[in-house]
């Protein structure tokens, strides 16, 4: 999430580096971190397909379908701090190919976990999936701006996160026909035993299948990084405590802001990944699990679009009150998609994409101005704040389970967008030095 002069949700991982003023002139690491930002934006929307696929097979509730969003962002959590030290210890480049061949274990992971048809197996795959691409975002907000000019950097920085909102938008859609789609005409609520065990050992075949091609291409992407592990040379980093930006909260608006990305990145992942579930409801689309996936591009496309919007009015008006306009426009549309049926409801619910946009750099930017020489310190909560992912989806779920409904279930994220909208009119006047 970029938006010209502010710093991104991969920003948020990164750590300092001292290099020549003018930038590394290596123009050939510049299509490697593009691919990065591709692939782990896509596996990141991934689980937007997955979950539908996995609590059908598995006869889940819908806190336990969350538990898929919970066990990937909880590595924020969990490697955050220690994938920056370990970046630190061995370089960006090796720390890439550190990050990739860690996803690509994550992917080979779903090979047993289908064969044992285990719940708990996806889930850990997820995790060390997760780790890795935690590990690859420390390495590659921070990579782009090296890769060039001071001047040019931004620019830089756009161009990269469009390749990162590419691949939210072309994964869930190609995900969509490659794991929705059934191999049987009966569900795992009919079945028992060793039927339902090779059920589910063959629907999740797909699911397979798709994280193993990924997985080859991680490696392929690994081993080429690998041969430029040497490009950066005179490379030095910070190695301060690694828990100095804890201190940080105390101050109210930089505390205020670590809680708004916690509640932001919880709001736009449980949104995503109700998707599917809400749109196959009879009163909405009606539609069946594979086309109803093919309409996650729409949610992620929204935010995609919005970011150039969002970068031109940030240049002419109040940040903390566009910041404040988007999140109420969030929460009229969750009003909206709660209490209307058909279209109205589904198209709703996915423009919030669109409302999402600029968030995340804009939270991020408020809650750290002039933090001066403690923005690393700032940009290191920030990445622990991500954690909401895992978080505000599993309340969602709960919340949907005991309701009953899932447009009940969204007043969760709604009442997140609220303390969004509340930040940015308390942050809507330049921070005190």
């Amino acid at each position: 999430m970029v938006i010209a002069t502010q710093p991104t949700e991969g920003e948020a991982n990164s750590t300092p580096l001292d290099l020549p003023e003018g930038g590394v002139d290596a123009p050939h690491l510049r299509y490697f971190v593009m691919a990065l930002f591709f692939i782990f934006g896509g596996i990141t929307s991934l689980n937007d397909v997955i979950i539908p696929k996995l609590k059908e097979l598995f006869t889940l509730n819908y806190t336990q379908a969350m538990l898929v969003q919970f066990c990937f962002f909880t590595a924020y959590l969990v490697i955050g701090i220690p994938g920056a030290q370990l970046v630190k210890k061995i370089g960006y480049m090796r720390g890439a190919v550190a990050g990739l061949l860690t996803m690509m274990v994550g992917c080979l992971l779903f090979i047993p976990a289908s064969k044992t048809a285990t719940y708990g197996l996806f889930l850990f795959a997820l995790f060390i999936l997760a780790s890795g691409v935690v590990v690859v975002q420390v390495v590659a907000n921070p990579l782009i701006s090296l890769l060039g000019p001071q001047k040019t950097v931004h620019s830089r920085l756009t161009f990269a996160q469009a390749f990162n909102s590419l691949g939210t938008t072309i994964f869930p859609r190609v995900g969509a026909t490659l794991i929705l789609g059934s191999l049987a005409g009966v569900t795992a609520a009919e079945l028992s035993g060793a039927e339902l065990d090779a059920y589910r050992t063959a629907e999740t075949q797909m699911i397979v299948n798709t994280y193993v091609g990924l997985a080859i291409a991680l490696a392929v992407i690994a081993g080429i990084v690998f041969l430029f592990r040497n490009s950066l040379k005179g490379e030095r980093h910070d190695h301060g405590s690694p828990l100095a930006g804890f201190s940080l909260l105390k101050r109210p608006r930089f505390g205020f802001g670590a809680m708004c990305i916690f509640l932001y990145v919880g709001a736009e992942v449980a949104i995503g990944s109700l998707i599917v579930n809400y749109l196959m409801q009879s009163h909405v689309l009606a539609l069946a699990d594979a086309e109803a996936g093919k309409y996650i591009m729409y949610y992620w496309g929204g935010a995609m679009v919005g970011r150039f919007i969002g970068s031109y009015f940030l240049r002419i008006l109040s940040p903390g009150k566009i910041l404040a306009f988007v999140a109420a426009g969030a929460i009229a549309l969750i009003l909206v998609s709660a209490n209307t049926t058909g279209t109205v409801s589904a198209y709703s619910l996915l423009a919030i994409g669109l409302m999402n946009s600029i968030m995340f750099p804009t939270i991020f930017s408020l809650a750290c101005e002039k933090l001066g020489p403690r923005a690393a310190d700032g940009s290191g909560i920030i990445n622990i704040a991500i954690f909401g992912g895992a978080v505000v989806p599993l309340l969602t779920g709960m919340l949907a389970d005991v309701s009953g409904s899932l447009a009940t279930a969204l007043l969760l994220p709604a009442v997140c967008y609220l303390v969004i909208a509340a930040f940015g009119i308390y942050a809507r006047r330049p921070a005190a030095s």
